[in-house]
């Protein structure tokens, strides 16, 4: 059997990481990650196309992440993205919605340690990574930590711990385990060919509420250019409205044609906005449910709608699709 053909892109991170005067900083290729790792099963193409900590890789950088990957998608069985892990979620999610129907596997990775260091985990998460590109069904995934996460569920959960991604609401896609690459979902059959689509709208926000949260804050970004909002509510979907009235400021907002996302501050479980009076009042008003959505996957999901000149119905309609697995509906 021929080997698979992949292809590396790499962006810099911790796991290219040198040390410099003013700390570490990214400092190696592409072809040195792989020197680290040894011989792999695989024909490995290598293509440097970034150099950055992943706290500076901001819209920009995913769309040119993305036309990368849809350039090269017909070329090679699978891609590998070395990537920071700060905001490799964010690069995961919004991959999802520019590349929506890939035609092969897509796997994010990087590490908690420089690949240099003897203890780092950057080898181990290369190699599940190549192993997801080669087998995976086609998609955007995140390997960490002998995990294979779909990307739009992936959330960075620890700052040092090598176990830093959880997948959020959903198992793993697949694992690394005494068995090999061990896959947990059924490869689904893909509706249309992939068309890149890289329009985005970068003027929205997130807003985490709090006791005693203004909602003139909602109100002062509105006026200040910002098309859109996520709203991290309490619990299951709770938001005042005695005395500081947040329903009826995203109320305000959407007749003004602002769409306002509601999702929940608690990372595990869905959203559910009818349960509670507190959340009847926010639905009434006209928000959005992101139901089970992580911040990540939601932020990027009204972007990308967005970037779409969806309007708040339109956009209202796109948060109840479900397009790559970001979402459960049931």
């Amino acid at each position: 059997m021929a080997q698979k053909s992949l292809l590396m892109l790499s962006t810099g991170g911790t796991i290219a990481s040198v040390n410099t005067k003013e700390g570490l900083a990214p400092g190696e290729s592409g072809k040195d990650l792989l020197s680290f790792i040894g011989n792999m099963p695989y024909q490995i193409t290598v293509k440097d196309i970034l150099n950055l900590d992943s706290s500076n890789i901001q819209p920009e950088e995913w769309q040119l992440i993305a036309q990368k990957v849809y350039q090269y998608r017909n070329d090679y069985d699978g891609i590998v993205i070395s990537h920071g892990t700060d905001t490799m979620a964010y690069t995961a999610s919004m991959l999802t919605f520019m590349l929506q129907n890939i035609n092969l596997p897509v796997v994010l990775t990087g590490s908690q340690m420089p690949i240099t260091q003897p203890l780092s985990d950057a080898p181990d998460n290369l190699k599940s990574a190549f192993a997801a590109a080669a087998e995976c069904a086609p998609g955007i995934y995140v390997a960490f930590d002998r995990k294979i996460i779909r990307g739009c569920r992936s959330v960075k959960v620890r700052t040092t711990a090598f176990n830093a991604f959880e997948s959020v609401n959903v198992p793993p896609v697949a694992e690394i385990t005494s068995d090999g690459l061990v896959i947990n979902e059924a490869p689904k059959q893909l509706k249309n060919d992939c068309v890149l689509n890289t329009k985005i709208d970068t003027n929205v926000a997130l807003v985490k509420l709090f006791p005693g949260f203004d909602p003139k804050i909602i109100h002062a970004m509105a006026q200040n250019g910002i098309h859109g909002i996520v709203v991290e509510a309490y619990g299951i979907g709770g938001m005042a409205y005695i005395r500081r009235n947040v329903a009826a400021e995203i109320g305000e907002l959407s007749q003004a044609g602002i769409p306002v996302i509601a999702s929940s501050q608690v990372l595990y479980e869905k959203s559910d906005f009818t349960r509670y009076e507190v959340g009847r009042q926010a639905l009434l008003a006209g928000a959005i449910s992101a139901r089970d959505m992580t911040s990540e996957s939601a932020i990027t999901k009204l972007m990308w709608a967005l970037g779409q000149d969806m309007d708040v119905k339109q956009v209202k309609a796109f948060f109840a699709t479900n397009v790559a697995g970001e979402i459960t509906l049931k």
